[in-house]
């Protein structure tokens, strides 16, 4: 039997795997992609992220060819304020590079991986009245269903996470509700060297991040699926609705195709159930907008690994699950509550005016809580 099952191989995924497979437990890592693969995400790894990866020994490699990021410039309706975050800076790299790159130094640590292979559910049993997680039912790429029992169960699959959801676990909350519209762009004019970029409007935002090799990350985020049959023409109708995001994108070239996702918001109550342990989006995904995701993602999958190795030391789950909820909130717990408040006040037609009003008259408020943002203080 194995000692640990995880589904998804994003950052979580892998970076679970990799410290448990480290410690000498047998993992097996599955995904229904085959990787290198595209994924949809503003492609930024904060200063904090790029901290916590060489905590875990993981620095170099995919990192060093990746664009440095030395902050942010953020506007509102008739407000632009640009904070730099000091010291190391964080980095714009594509997904399909960072993932395919943790996957590498994953199974370089002894992780099997084996892609293109769905998750149809949990395995469960009855303990004593009490339902049970002991692994997973996959799909592989032939169709072929196999039962594969584990000690441990990670999921790490995303915000519409197969195996929270085959258990009861999260849900997406009635509001706000946002859908993520993104491609990569050739020809964008404007672009600050070392920034990124954040554009709050009233029920929408657009980031823009560009990469070392010349594209240029762009995601209309917005509550409105009006037009979402044709989500190029929405994402080009956004911005030149826009006064200042029109002329940058006169004889700007999409150069991928368009990437949709939502609604984007994912909420979780306990970050586990006996025999299962959640991590990444899984365990709870708030919103892109203030591009810490990466960073807390990474952060859950250490606690969710640590929770792991704890079963597999004294078998028994007794008191497991609620520990690492009190760890989570310890570590993470500040940072979520600020990610919610965010979402909250971007919802808000009325927020975002007085918000950019705010930033007009206090800008050193916004650049704090950008560095802030950035895991950079």
């Amino acid at each position: 039997m194995l000692d640990v099952l995880i589904a998804g191989a994003g950052p979580a995924g892998t970076i679970a795997a990799r410290e448990l497979a480290r410690a000498g437990a047998r993992v097996l890592l599955v995904d229904r992609e085959t990787f290198p693969r595209d994924k949809l995400c503003g492609d930024t790894v904060n200063p904090g992220a790029v901290q916590f990866l060489a905590t875990l020994g993981l620095a170099g490699g995919a990192l060093t060819a990746a664009r440095p990021l030395e902050g942010m410039r953020v506007t509102g309706p008739g407000a632009s304020v640009v904070a730099r975050y000091g010291g190391a800076p964080g980095v714009s790299i594509s997904r399909r590079d960072l993932d395919a790159w943790l996957l590498g130094e994953a199974i370089a640590a002894g992780v099997k991986f084996e892609p293109d292979v769905t998750v149809q559910g949990a395995l469960t049993e009855d303990a004593g009245g009490e339902r049970r997680v002991r692994g997973l039912i996959l799909r592989n790429a032939t169709g072929i269903v196999t039962r594969v029992p584990a000690l441990v169960t990670i999921g790490a699959d995303g915000r519409r996470s197969a195996v929270a959801r085959s258990v009861g676990l999260g849900s997406h909350p009635r509001a706000p509700r946002r859908w993520a519209f993104g491609a990569y762009y050739a020809d964008v004019t404007g672009n600050l060297a070392g920034l990124g970029e954040m554009h709050v409007r009233p029920r929408w935002y657009c980031g823009i991040n560009p990469l070392a090799d010349g594209r240029v990350n762009v995601c209309v985020v917005t509550d409105r699926r009006e037009g979402a049959d044709d989500p190029a023409g929405l994402i080009l109708r956004y911005l030149r609705s826009d006064p200042e995001l029109a002329p940058r994108f006169t004889h700007a070239e999409r150069v991928s195709p368009v990437s949709v996702l939502g609604p984007l918001a994912f909420d979780v109550a306990t970050a586990g159930s006996p025999g299962l342990l959640l991590a990444g989006d899984a365990a709870g995904f708030v919103d892109p907008i203030t591009g810490d995701g990466l960073n807390l993602a990474m952060q859950g999958a250490v606690l969710a690994a640590e929770s792991a190795s704890e079963v597999l030391q004294i078998g028994d789950w007794n008191g497991v699950i609620a520990r690492l909820n009190q760890r989570r909130a310890a570590a993470l717990g500040t940072k979520l509550k600020f990610n919610r408040a965010m979402r909250v006040l971007t919802s808000s037609p009325t927020g975002v005016r007085l918000a950019a009003v705010g930033a007009r008259l206090a800008p050193a408020i916004l650049r704090r809580i950008i560095v802030e943002a950035g895991d950079a203080a």
